[in-house]
């Protein structure tokens, strides 16, 4: 499931993340890629241990931590610090599928990739190309989303970022493992708690809704892996 989440971060979270990556020192971001991904990635990022980084990471985390929609579709176990990505001057990332295990940086943990996210932090009008490119079985879907947006698409899914031809594009990237593994399950339980979520707005006091309540935990109880 491809869902694009509108506004994740507030106006001036927004500006405080660009004012401080207008000063960051960037990497060549080949030195993060795989042995394969090497080849196809020419961006810049920042360091996972730049303090920078981390301080933005915390402040993109703590506003998933309690954004519903994000934690509906991903029910997640596990989140990847955010990591932070410049394209510019012609910089691309070619068609390349995310690797499956990710280490968690400075301790022994790892997390398994389930669903990708991108958060856009550059006005698509300051840039041109950019766009991420998510192949799956109904073809390409380019992806350009204004600052403060961000897509979350399946870990298993081909994708490419297209050259950056005028500007800049900076945004945060990170991984998720969910409580539930299985795209189509985790999908149909992101369906039946919006429906559930639409319904108590309109008819609270319904004993169907409270079955159907039971039914979503339920299955959440039945498929989640922890």
């Amino acid at each position: 499931m491809m869902l694009i989440l509108p506004d994740v971060l507030a106006a001036e979270q927004l500006a405080q993340c660009r004012h401080a990556l207008s000063r960051a020192q960037w990497i060549d971001g080949r030195s993060t890629a795989g042995h394969m991904a090497a080849h196809a990635k020419h961006n810049q990022q920042l360091a996972a241990d730049d303090p920078l980084a981390v301080q933005l990471g915390n402040l993109i985390l703590d506003v998933l931590g309690v954004n519903p929609r994000f934690i509906s579709a991903t029910l997640p176990l596990k989140v990847l610090p955010p990591a932070f990505n410049r394209y510019e001057g012609g910089g691309n990332y070619g068609n390349h599928i995310d690797n499956a295990i990710r280490s968690l940086p400075g301790t022994a943990h790892r997390v398994r990739t389930d669903i990708s996210a991108t958060l856009f932090l550059t006005p698509p009008e300051e840039y041109e190309g950019g766009e991420l490119v998510v192949e799956d079985t109904y073809g390409s879907h380019p992806v350009k989303l204004p600052a403060g947006h961000m897509v979350i698409y399946p870990g298993t899914s081909l994708h490419r970022v297209n050259p950056v031809t005028r500007g800049a594009r900076i945004a945060a990237f990170f991984w998720v493992q969910s409580l539930v593994r299985d795209e189509i399950q985790r999908e149909t339980l992101y369906r039946m708690d919006t429906a559930i979520q639409q319904l108590t707005r309109e008819v609270r006091d319904s004993a169907a809704l409270v079955q159907l309540t039971g039914v979503y935990h339920n299955l959440l109880r039945q498929w989640s892996q922890t």
